[in-house]
């Protein structure tokens, strides 16, 4: 049988160890790059400008570095389907459920799609229905749009290239600048609200839950009849999911 190592074409072979890296870093400059892969400065920078054009990497805010791009995040698995991070996330959806009594869900960003991975449902007659594994627009909900806060302007740009955005109900952004107006206050407040934005008649609000990088970021959302769900609520709603979301136990060793 022949030796799979003598049919490597070697500029390819750098690109996948390029994409490999960004598992393991954040940013990466074409300095760092190089290094890694023990290539010439030019060369990382050439591979690296390859991978941004096909939306692999993007550049970094700084404009020193590269990021993941967005084909690259969607690749990626979404955060919170391994069985050690469902097993952690247990003590944290139990809390938030009992907090709240409304329908709580775990959610991670992959493209410009957010979703459920996990959750607990309302045992209010009248309830948001848990949809584990459904996919719904990041920019329609409130999970969505805490994990859209937490990339950089060029990576929300790059997941959205064009200014309309698709419309969900009557009450979603349909305007790029519009929601990176919204994500600003998003990051001031640490919480962000969706008012029937996603689902007609529905609220939400949502936190932060774990994740330092794009690889393992979750949300905590709570959803509820708009009914039930007024500014005030919402308001005290994000205080109790802040509260349950200190209980994620650490990875284990």
């Amino acid at each position: 049988m022949a030796d799979p190592r003598n049919y490597i074409i070697e500029s390819l072979d750098t690109g996948l160890r390029l994409m490999r890296l960004f598992l393991t870093h954040d940013t990466l400059s074409v300095t760092e790059a190089a290094r890694e892969l023990e290539v010439a400065r030019s060369t990382a920078h050439r591979v690296l400008s390859t991978l941004e054009s096909r939306g692999f990497a993007t550049r970094d805010t700084s404009g020193r570095g590269y990021s993941a791009g967005p084909e690259l995040v969607t690749l990626g698995r979404p955060a919170g389907y391994d069985p050690g991070t469902r097993a952690r996330l247990q003590v944290v959806l139990d809390a938030a459920a009992a907090a709240t009594g409304e329908t709580i869900s775990a959610a991670a960003l992959i493209g410009d799609q957010v979703i459920i991975t996990d959750g607990r449902e309302s045992p209010h007659p009248v309830r948001a229905v848990l949809e584990t594994g459904r996919a719904h627009p990041a920019h329609a909900t409130s999970a969505g749009k805490v994990l859209l806060a937490r990339l950089t302007t060029d990576q929300v740009c790059a997941l959205y290239p064009q200014e309309r955005l698709p419309g969900v109900t009557g009450r979603t952004q349909t305007f790029r600048t519009g929601l990176l107006a919204e994500l600003a206050g998003v990051r001031a407040l640490g919480r962000a609200e969706s008012a029937g934005e996603s689902v007609p008649g529905m609220n939400a609000v949502a936190v932060p839950l774990a994740g330092s990088s794009w690889r393992d970021r979750l949300a905590l959302m709570a959803t509820m009849p708009a009914d039930r769900g007024g500014e005030s609520e919402l308001a005290r709603h994000a205080v109790a999911l802040r509260s349950a979301a200190v209980l994620l136990p650490p990875p284990s060793a």
